[in-house]
C-alpha cells in the first residue's frame, strides 16, 4: 500500500481542511528517553516540519500548532528561555523552507508579550510568505483562548461597535483567526483529555481527537489513524440525521 493511500482514498469532503493539534509529551519523552527536557522540545520542533508535510500530502490545507501557550510563562525561568530561543532558531530556519514550499506561515497569541527581536521575526516570516499558497501553518505563540476572547472584545469596544452590532460573525472577524476556517479535527498528543484553553471559540464543533502518543513520537502513521478516524464520524453540527 502507498503513502498515505488509505486518506488518500477517501472523498475530499472526508479528509478535514483544517488540523489543530497541541504538541503535548516533549518533556514526559525526554524523561523517558534519559535525556534533557530542552533535547525533547528540539524533537518536538522537528516533528512540527515532519507533520507538516504529511499534511501537505493527505490533502489538509491549514495546519495549527499549539507552541507555546500563556500558561506556559509559568515554567522555570530556565526552561522558558530555552523555548523562546529554540522559538526564534526555528522561525529563523523555518522562513527559506516555507518560501522553497509555498507555505503560508502565520502566529496567533498575543504578540507584545514576546521579546522584541522575537516579534519582529516573526513579523518578518509572515511578510515574507503572506502571498504563499500551498500550504498554511500557524504557530500559537504566547496564545490562551480565553485572552484571545478578551482581546477581541476590547478589539471592538474600542472601534466603537454597539452591543446591537456584536454577532458572532463581529467577534469571529476580531480574533486571532480571523483568517482560518475553524478546525475540523483538534489533536491531542500525550494522553492529557483536555484542550488547555486552546482555540476555545473555534473549536465550538471540531471533532477531538486524544492519543497517548508523546509529540516527538507521534508519526505520519498516528496523523494517518486520526485522519481516518474524523473521516469516520458523523458530522452534525448540532442537528440531528432525518
Amino acid at each position: 500500500m502507498g503513502k498515505f493511500e488509505r486518506v488518500l482514498a477517501l472523498p475530499p469532503e472526508r479528509i478535514p481542511e483544517h488540523v489543530a493539534i497541541i504538541l503535548d509529551g516533549n518533556g514526559r519523552w525526554a524523561e523517558r528517553s534519559h535525556r534533557l527536557r530542552a533535547q525533547g522540545h528540539h524533537a518536538g520542533a522537528d516533528n512540527v516540519e515532519t507533520i507538516t508535510y504529511a499534511c501537505m500530502d493527505m490533502g489538509i490545507r491549514y495546519l495549527t500548532v499549539y507552541a507555546f501557550s500563556t500558561e506556559n510563562w509559568k515554567r522555570s525561568k530556565d526552561e522558558v528561555s530555552y523555548l523562546m530561543l529554540l522559538l526564534k532558531q526555528y522561525l529563523l530556519k523555518y522562513k527559506k523552507t516555507a518560501i522553497a514550499k509555498k507555505i503560508r506561515v502565520r502566529v496567533i497569541g498575543d504578540l507584545s508579550g514576546l521579546s522584541e527581536d522575537l516579534r519582529e521575526l516573526v513579523l518578518d516570516v509572515e511578510e515574507a510568505t503572506k502571498d504563499l499558497t500551498a500550504f498554511n501553518l500557524t504557530f500559537a505563540i504566547n496564545y490562551g483562548g480565553r485572552d484571545e476572547l478578551v482581546r477581541a472584545v476590547r478589539g471592538l469596544v474600542h472601534d466603537g461597535v454597539s452591543e446591537e452590532e456584536i454577532t458572532e460573525n463581529k467577534i469571529s472577524g476580531s480574533l486571532d483567526t480571523a483568517e482560518l476556517p475553524d478546525p475540523d479535527l483538534l489533536i491531542r498528543t500525550g494522553g492529557e483529555l483536555r484542550i488547555s484553553n486552546f482555540l476555545l471559540w473555534q473549536c465550538a464543533y471540531s471533532e477531538f481527537y486524544f492519543t497517548d502518543i508523546l509529540w516527538p513520537d507521534f508519526g505520519e502513521p498516528d496523523l494517518e489513524n486520526a485522519i481516518l478516524d474524523y473521516a469516520g464520524r458523523e458530522r452534525r453540527f448540532g442537528g440531528r440525521k432525518k
